[in-house]
């Protein structure tokens, strides 16, 4: 008997009860290798003892402090070192309690930015289409997850969605990848110009597709046009690093591999690593003093924005991501990872496609690696393949309607990068035990 509210009524979950590095441990003793991170979240693993140590020191002294009143010195030393290492122009942090809240109040920053410089009938946003930005109902409308939004689409603001980057399902014979990053960059051109510049207020992509796509990288040059299109005319460019970021694709904001920077960005999951719940909002200089020189206040807010605890603990988890070699880490194994990847499943008949960067995978399973035909949605695959490696002691996150919202499945990985070699062995062991039992 429970009064739990649960995510799906007719599951009947284990009770998590321990967690130990890499593992989360049941109510009966059952070890699962979290080779996810729950959804990208721990990546230092479930018992860190520094982190653990910080929050215990930070209830020592206060709990909880609301920003309507104070600030705090670990809210302090957070975003002194998540500046200290942001690209470009970031100047300013808004913390928030997770990544819908910030995506959320990324967009009504960029709104408000263009409203405190008198240009008010900038009201349009842009995203892609099989992109995802969280659950809220702002983040919800900028995602391009057709089946999450479904439900809720006579409740959403209307927002252009473009084409993704999936180089493996879009890309054309004879088409070079820089070629087609061109062609489907210069989409966000052809919108800008069909709602009028002067109306649009930003482009907001994921550097890195997670959940909706698995962990599917641009090619080389998109992001690069991406920035160049967004300064030609005006409109902001916010990047969603809430799964990709801190570190998970090895480096310790992903849109560094691109070379470019925002003028937005949100970070979560990995900030707090599943130890307290905490997102941020990332600005750059130029809007803050927008803010600044007009009417000084940002109309947004929560109760739990800056929370002291969560910040000492996101401040540990970032020391050890960057003084502590963790994102370097990330890289190193990230790349133990795919080749173990490759090696396992590199000529299986249904695994169409091996991708990511770091510690961020997805495999892409097909009918037909020839054509690339997905399975039939209706045998939902990609739930089959959950629970086999759920059983098997394996945390992973396969989804399904990969290619269009409808049809395709793909396997996504983001395990702590703490794995060791070992663990990484077990990861593909476990992993091949599960897709053998589905696919034979």
């Amino acid at each position: 008997m429970t009064h739990v509210f649960p995510r799906h009524t007719k599951a009947t979950l284990p009770i998590a009860t321990r967690g130990e590095g890499a593992y989360i441990i049941d109510a009966q003793g059952k070890r699962y290798l979290d080779g996810s991170g729950g959804a990208a979240v721990s990546c230092l693993g479930h018992s860190d003892e520094d982190v653990i140590g910080a929050i215990k020191d930070q209830l020592d002294q206060l709990a909880f402090a609301h920003t309507g009143f104070f600030t705090s010195h670990p809210a302090e030393r957070l975003a002194d070192r998540l500046i200290a290492h942001a690209p470009g122009t970031l100047d300013r942090v808004y913390f928030l309690s997770g990544g819908s809240e910030a995506v959320e109040t990324a967009l009504k920053m960029a709104r408000q930015y263009f409203v405190e410089k008198g240009e008010p009938s900038r009201k349009h946003f842009i995203a892609r289409r099989q992109s995802y930005h969280g659950n809220t109902l702002g983040a919800l409308a900028a995602g391009g997850n057709e089946w999450r939004r479904a439900k809720f689409n006579p409740l959403l603001i209307d927002v252009s969605h473009i084409a993704p980057v999936h180089e493996y399902r879009w890309r054309e014979d004879g088409e070079s990848a820089e070629d087609y990053g061109l062609r489907v960059a210069n989409e966000l051109e052809t919108e800008i110009q069909r709602l009028g510049a002067e109306n649009v207020i930003a482009f907001i992509a994921e550097p890195v597709v997670g959940a909706t796509m698995g962990a599917v990288p641009p090619v080389p040059g998109y992001f690069k046009r991406i920035r160049e299109i967004c300064d030609q005319y005006g409109i902001l460019l916010i990047l969603d690093e809430v799964m990709c970021g801190m570190g998970r694709t090895g480096t310790l904001f992903a849109c560094e591999q691109d070379e470019i920077a925002p003028d937005i960005v949100t970070i979560a999951k990995g900030l707090g690593a599943g130890y307290q719940p905490i997102g941020a909002t990332l600005c750059t200089s130029e809007i803050y003093d927008a803010f600044v020189q007009g009417s000084g206040f940002f109309q947004h807010g929560h109760t739990y924005i800056g929370h002291p605890t969560a910040c000492a603990a996101a401040d540990a988890v970032l020391t050890k991501l960057t003084e502590g070699g963790m994102v370097a880490r990330s890289a190193a194994q990230g790349e133990k990872l795919d080749a173990a990847l490759r090696a396992a499943f590199g000529e299986h008949p249904n695994i169409g496609d091996i991708r990511g960067r770091g510690m961020f995978r997805g495999l892409e399973i097909v009918a037909d690696r020839a054509t690339k035909a997905p399975f039939d949605p209706a045998r939902a695959l990609h739930k089959q393949i959950k629970g086999a490696a759920f059983e098997a002691g394996l945390i992973c996150y396969p989804m399904g309607g990969t290619i269009d919202g409808q049809r395709g499945d793909h396997i996504l990985l983001a395990p702590p990068f703490i794995l060791s070699d070992d663990q990484i062995g077990e990861l593909i062991d476990k992993l091949d035990t599960a897709i053998r039992s589905v696919l034979g």
